[in-house]
């Protein structure tokens, strides 16, 4: 089994330790968008790839009410967790981290609605799919540009104080945003989950904002423009040959050596798909490796431009 506590300690507090049974979050988790959006596998394949990820020793789970085809169908990766977790009997050691605050009427738009009373609804909502009193971690999916942001960010607060949700994070966020919603929140909030990759790097500044406040970031879309990183000769597939694995489990070795914090969630439709990603975890790369995949990322093709990235990094 992979040594999921490898990399983050004690110091990340209630974002990897959390309540009922004292189980630790390690450094990676499974995606499950792809488990139930359009194209979607059947529900016996989905439901063993996240049986796959557990028994990987991975323990956290990544879901939204959103994670859904149809419009009649809201909420499936929701209810494909709950039913999962139920049948092990084993849920009080998996953080499940669902978010609300994005909206798809069944026509392929994801809409966002951040209005308080829409977020405590959908939280209840996303409890009773999930077979939980109380919703280990509760992520606003995106800032809603209609409704002021702190309004949205209350709403969490209240959700705390009420027992619906345990801890809350923020997700799609800038720099400033995390600052504002760690001003209204304190240590309630533990958590920051937005795009980063070796093809969209624009997320590191948001990475290090978290790291600052002692925030577990979670980095959705880990591997990027797969594609774009396979073709081309670069570090990345060279260091793959070298160490004899996927580029997949290579590009998440990477993303893990960049510090304490940072937690891949790659999304999988397969038993061997998210094995491979777990392997990850038991992958150390050469510093010297390391850091040369980290300046051809940050610093080369693929880099923010310069003074963007300074200022990020420094807010």
């Amino acid at each position: 089994m992979p040594n999921v506590e490898k990399g983050i300690g004690m110091m990340w507090g209630s974002a990897q330790r959390f309540a009922k049974s004292g189980g630790f979050v390690g450094n990676l988790g499974l995606g499950g968008m792809r488990l139930s959006i359009e194209g979607r596998p059947d529900a016996d394949r989905a439901k063993a790839t996240i049986n796959a990820a557990l028994d990987a020793g991975l323990t956290l789970v990544d879901t939204a009410d959103a994670y859904h085809a149809g419009a009649q169908d809201r909420g499936h990766n929701e209810t494909l967790i709950g039913d999962v977790l139920a049948a092990r009997g084993d849920a009080d050691r998996v953080l499940v981290a669902t978010k609300g605050g994005k909206v798809r009427p069944g026509d392929g738009r994801w809409l966002i609605d951040g209005r308080p009373d829409h977020l405590k609804s959908a939280a209840r909502e996303s409890a009773r799919r999930l077979r939980c009193e109380s919703i280990g971690l509760y992520q606003l999916h995106a800032p809603d540009p209609g409704v002021p942001f702190a309004e949205s960010i209350g709403a969490l607060k209240d959700m705390v104080d009420d027992g619906l949700i345990e801890r809350a994070g923020i997700s799609n966020v800038s720099v400033a945003e995390i600052g504002v919603a760690h001003g209204i929140l304190g240590p309630l909030l533990v958590s920051v989950q937005n795009e980063f990759s070796p093809t969209a790097v624009d997320g590191f500044g948001t990475f290090k904002k978290s790291q600052q406040l002692g925030l577990m970031f979670m980095a959705w879309r880990p591997f990027g423009d797969q594609q774009k990183i396979a073709s081309t000769d670069n570090p990345f597939v060279e260091m793959a040959r070298k160490y004899g694995v996927s580029l997949h489990r290579l590009i998440l070795a990477w993303e893990l050596s960049l510090g304490v914090g940072m937690v891949p969630i790659p999304g999988a439709t397969r038993t061997e798909t998210i094995r491979d990603s777990a392997a990850a975890l038991n992958l150390e790369l050469d510093s010297l490796d390391a850091e040369r995949l980290a300046n051809y990322a940050l610093f080369g093709d693929t880099a923010l431009d310069e003074n963007l990235r300074k200022d990020e990094v420094n807010a």
